[in-house]
């Protein structure tokens, strides 16, 4: 404990796409260093508007607010708070450090090239004031040094990252929630946005989300449990609303996107699981969703921006009116093609497609419509709920670089998801 005649040390926590108390080692360090903890928050414009393109839909933006005001209910419920900052993290980071003594700044580090320049910016802004920020990661099963190999050589096949990953490392127990935390005193805690406030011009239409979710980390933790009963109909009934043949749709990516669930929690919990019910297909997928969630990290921690350049055989840059009918067509649900259309409806109403139903989508854009893969990647970082920039992109590009007739080196069977399309392959 601190003497009343030294100065306290005080860390501000930046909240990011990690709303949750559970299993989270940046907020537990920063608790036991710290006399005090500042968390925050920040509406960053940049993920609402872009020169008036929504980045972001209704329905994601509502489920983030939702997460964001269960954190800070938490944090309340302990006697502080959760201060919200609508603008910029570079803009506003050096005046909160300044404004409240601050003495370190911790967040979790990101690996998209968007993120990762914000964190860049930030860290540039808290150099120039010598405060240093703290890199943790919280968004895997595994940390890079719980992997049976550098970061550079990581395979490049799924498979056989799953197969050595799972075979030679060990996924680790997860911190618990704190009880008690110390928050910086602070009179003015700032709003919670309203979707109006986060959109300029007009609001894109507002849809309930998909399936009714509703955001935060007890909400997470509670769907979770109901889905590992085993008398649970959560599945049967998204299953059947989709009429998706992969026979199991969780839905847990949107808590995963926001971190209102982490990896280690699912895991672990699908273990106990399988300890009380025994082990099922259910399951599996659960946790091969969870090593396709890392294998998609790592890929873009391991290539950087290069892994997201386009692919000749599959892209078509070239603005072409026909083209870009067929897009539009593609993204209204309207190509003619009933299983696919029925997914892309589905998607602009819920927000939501199986991993079964997005495979299928992209595989008819660029190897059936032969239009440019990113802009397909971008619409649906546009509309999914549970978007994260990783497994996004990431399952484009494995679409993208795979050829007709062909396997691609991660593993993507063009000619498997044009046959379930009933669509001939053309080489």
């Amino acid at each position: 404990m601190s003497s009343p005649l030294m100065k306290s040390k005080r860390i501000l926590v930046w909240f990011r796409n990690d709303l949750r108390l559970h299993d989270n080692e940046m907020l537990v360090e920063a608790i036991s260093k710290s006399d005090a903890i500042l968390p925050v928050y920040f509406f960053d414009p940049r993920h609402f508007d872009q020169l008036g393109f929504h980045r972001s839909s209704t329905m994601r933006t509502n489920f983030l607010l939702e997460s964001v005001n269960a954190l800070r209910q938490s944090f309340q419920r302990m006697g502080g708070d959760l201060l919200i900052v609508q603008g910029l993290p570079e803009d506003h980071i050096a005046g909160l450090v300044e404004q409240y003594s601050i003495s370190e700044v911790y967040h979790h580090r990101e690996v998209a090239p968007a993120e990762t320049q914000v964190s860049a910016n930030v860290e540039d802004r808290l150099w120039k004031i010598e405060v240093n920020l703290k890199h943790f990661i919280g968004h895997t099963l595994y940390n890079k040094e719980d992997l049976p190999f550098p970061i550079k050589d990581i395979p490049d096949v799924f498979t056989q990252f799953r197969k050595k990953t799972e075979r030679d490392a060990i996924v680790k127990a997860c911190f618990d929630a704190p009880t008690t935390i110390s928050f910086v005193p602070n009179e003015d805690w700032g709003q919670l946005p309203a979707l109006e406030d986060l959109y300029s011009g007009t609001l894109p239409g507002i849809s309930s989300g998909t399936a009714n979710l509703k955001g935060g980390e007890q909400e997470g933790l509670g769907h979770l449990r109901d889905l590992l009963k085993p008398d649970s109909s959560i599945y049967i009934k998204v299953s059947s609303r989709n009429s998706d043949p992969s026979g199991y749709i969780s839905q847990l990516s949107p808590w995963l996107s926001t971190g209102c669930l982490s990896p280690r929690m699912v895991y672990w919990t699908v273990k106990a699981a399988e300890e009380r019910y025994g082990s099922n297909a259910n399951f599996s997928n659960l946790i091969l969703g969870l090593f396709k969630r890392d294998y998609f990290r790592f890929m873009f921690k391991k290539h950087g921006v290069p892994y997201l350049e386009h692919t000749t055989d599959a892209a078509a840059p070239v603005v072409d009116p026909i083209l870009e009918a067929s897009f539009e067509q593609w993204k209204r649900g309207e190509t003619g093609h009933i299983l696919v259309d029925g997914y892309m409806k589905s998607l602009a109403e819920t927000g939501y497609l199986s991993g079964y139903g997005r495979i299928l989508a992209a595989t008819f854009l660029v190897h059936v419509i032969k239009y440019d893969w990113m802009k397909g990647a971008a619409y649906f970082e546009e509309t999914l709920v549970d978007y994260t920039a990783a497994s996004n992109w990431g399952n484009w590009k494995c679409i993208a670089d795979s050829v007709s007739g062909l396997k691609s080196k991660n593993g993507f069977d063009v000619d498997k998801h044009l046959k379930i399309l009933n669509i001939a392959a053309v080489a």
